[in-house]
């Protein structure tokens, strides 16, 4: 008895262990044979693709029609950070055979480990901005939120680097796999908490004086991009 093209088609891909939340088995999966640059546009990543690409270049956009200063470094190397963070996750979510995660981390790796470089950069300069002009640290929403999103920022890049590259830190091999659910659902809030501090930047003085990036502008290209990155979770992955 033949069975259906339905029935055979996760079993044919290999991918009927990865079933995204959102859609079939296999939807949101690298095929095998396939190289790991299409990822980032696999099924609903090229609305994320298009939300974080709108979000980054209206703030670059919205710096650079003003007279540039040292500030403008800030918002502009903030983005970058985590425009790149964004592509960190995209193009690590498709994959699931061992070869296919082992280039997908390297990858995820660098454009993490740049994505936190940039994001320190721009920390330094704000608060270098702030000293030199007398101004008062971590008061605004923007700025209380922007502080606990480095921390996150850094500590996540330092767990993920522990746990794939040094994973005796945590025992054994075994237990270091263990804690990788966790790294992926806390890079998803992670995710969402990096949007709300962009959200509260549009409130900032600098914003309302100067830069004039709109909220509702900012709110629906970060929703059009979770629309395209939280469909592709993974429910395995994370120990659904």
């Amino acid at each position: 008895m033949s069975s259906g093209p339905e029935e055979n088609r996760a079993p044919q891909q290999g991918l009927a262990e990865d079933e995204p939340l959102l859609g079939r088995a296999g939807d949101a999966s690298q095929q095998e044979g396939r190289g790991i640059e299409f990822n980032p546009v696999i099924g609903t990543a090229v609305l994320a693709q298009a939300g974080i690409w709108i979000l980054t270049a209206t703030v670059w956009a919205s710096v650079f029609i003003h007279p540039l200063i040292l500030f403008s470094a800030h918002p502009l190397l903030n983005s970058a950070g985590i425009l790149l963070s964004t592509q960190a996750i995209l193009i690590l979510q498709p994959t699931h055979t061992a070869k296919q995660k082992e280039q997908g981390t390297s990858i995820h790796a660098i454009l993490n480990g740049i994505s936190v470089l940039a994001l320190i950069a721009g920390l330094i300069i704000v608060e270098y901005n702030k000293t030199s002009h007398g101004g008062e640290h971590f008061r605004s929403p923007h700025a209380i939120l922007g502080l606990i999103t480095y921390v996150f920022f850094i500590v996540q890049a330092l767990i993920g680097i522990a746990q794939y590259y040094f994973p005796t830190m945590f025992g054994n091999v075994s237990n270091a796999k263990a804690m990788y659910k966790y790294h992926r659902m806390s890079g998803y809030v992670l995710l969402v908490l990096t949007f709300a501090t962009v959200a509260a930047a549009t409130q900032t003085d600098y914003n309302k004086n100067v830069l004039n990036i709109q909220l509702w502008a900012v709110l629906v290209a970060e929703v059009i991009t979770l629309v395209g990155v939280l469909p592709r979770i993974k429910k395995q992955k994370l120990g659904m």
